[in-house]
């Protein structure tokens, strides 16, 4: 064989080659569905994705069509095309935002308190309107990285403080964390954004004297409209409890002797639930809390009754008692506003200058 003939054989082999490595596998159209097409070892290929031709539906026939170059190039090529013939990875592309929220609704409103959920609501209100004012159709895969981050600047122009935002874009990953597991989606593109938003430090509010604590205690003593929230007031002073733990006690709760309490649950909105961090506790009170509790235990009385009731017997509502009650209250005695949650705030504030172990 001479030097001419070799030659000539080493052109075509690295020919061949050459084409093999320089595969394309091109995104076409036919009759408005996208396919895949391609030449690979002087062979066609054509895989029909069932989709149809879209912004959306484009992103995702790339994304295949670099997954079937890699393989070809890697010698992982699936000439029987399964491997690239995924309905669950269609069926991915195409979910739209409702069915997600649809099926999210769905699996947690069994197991989320209404005041939960509306927090999710108020997130999802605002990525409705972003995904409409950038007119991307409500497809989950829409929302990339890229487009997660351009949310997340025009929220902060919504007039919204700096924690709501934080807050909503928190929900809104959740969310999503919730999609992965569910096998409804592959990715999240919410999980750095977040360090986008930076809370500033709030101040912890200034705890009440012992001074203003006697004035307050006293001043619910002597009204003739709110007297009968004095005990609550002086327990949520005494006790450290949460506003919403205190309401939701029941004196099955209590010990036969009033001297100590099982917090596991709160009540809400009309809602009981479990306490915020999800955890039970018994604290033991004070002599001076045990007596008040032993005096307002009725003779006879039902277990699952509550403890502090409203002037009408019935469930206090946190909302009128601050706005009505507690704020009246500190207004006459000239007293700076705080939340009744203070009264948390304050018991541990003064335990620990006594020294108490925290």
């Amino acid at each position: 064989m001479d030097t001419k003939e070799v030659d000539q054989k080493y052109v075509r082999r690295s020919s061949s080659t050459s084409k093999q490595k320089t595969s394309i596998v091109k995104v076409g159209v036919d009759k408005g569905w996208l396919r895949l097409r391609w030449t690979y070892q002087a062979k066609r290929y054509t895989l029909t994705l069932g989709l149809s031709d879209s912004p959306v539906n484009r992103v995702y026939a790339e994304q295949k069509s670099k997954v079937i170059e890699l393989d070809i190039v890697s010698n992982n090529f699936d000439p029987t095309l399964k491997k690239y013939n995924s309905k669950s990875a269609i069926q991915k592309s195409q979910l739209s935002f409702k069915d997600l929220l649809d099926k999210f609704w769905a699996d947690k409103s069994k197991v989320l308190s209404h005041r939960s959920l509306e927090n999710y609501h108020s997130a999802i209100i605002y990525l409705e309107k972003f995904y409409k004012f950038y007119d991307k159709g409500l497809i989950v895969q829409s929302l990339t990285p890229t487009l997660a981050e351009e949310f997340v600047f025009w929220l902060k122009k919504q007039n919204l403080t700096d924690i709501t935002c934080k807050t909503y874009l928190t929900l809104i990953s959740a969310i999503w964390q919730w999609s992965i597991k569910k096998g409804l989606v592959e990715n999240n593109p919410w999980n750095n954004v977040k360090s986008f938003i930076k809370v500033t430090p709030k101040q912890m509010p200034t705890p009440f004297t012992k001074e203003e604590i006697f004035l307050i205690i006293q001043s619910f003593r002597e009204d003739k409209h709110y007297y009968h929230y004095a005990d609550f007031v002086e327990f949520l002073f005494g006790s450290g409890c949460r506003t919403g733990e205190a309401i939701g006690l029941m004196w099955k709760h209590a010990s036969g002797d009033c001297s100590s309490l099982w917090v596991g649950e709160s009540f809400s909105r009309g809602i009981r639930k479990t306490t915020k961090t999800n955890r039970a506790r018994t604290i033991t009170l004070t002599k001076r809390l045990q007596e008040m509790l032993l005096l307002r235990r009725p003779e006879n009385f039902a277990e699952d009754s509550l403890i502090f009731t409203s002037p009408k017997g019935g469930v206090i509502d946190d909302h009128n008692f601050r706005n009505r009650a507690w704020k009246t209250i500190l207004n006459r005695l000239n007293i700076d506003y705080r939340k009744p949650y203070t009264t948390r705030h304050t018991l541990i504030s003064h335990a620990l200058d006594l020294g108490r172990n925290p």
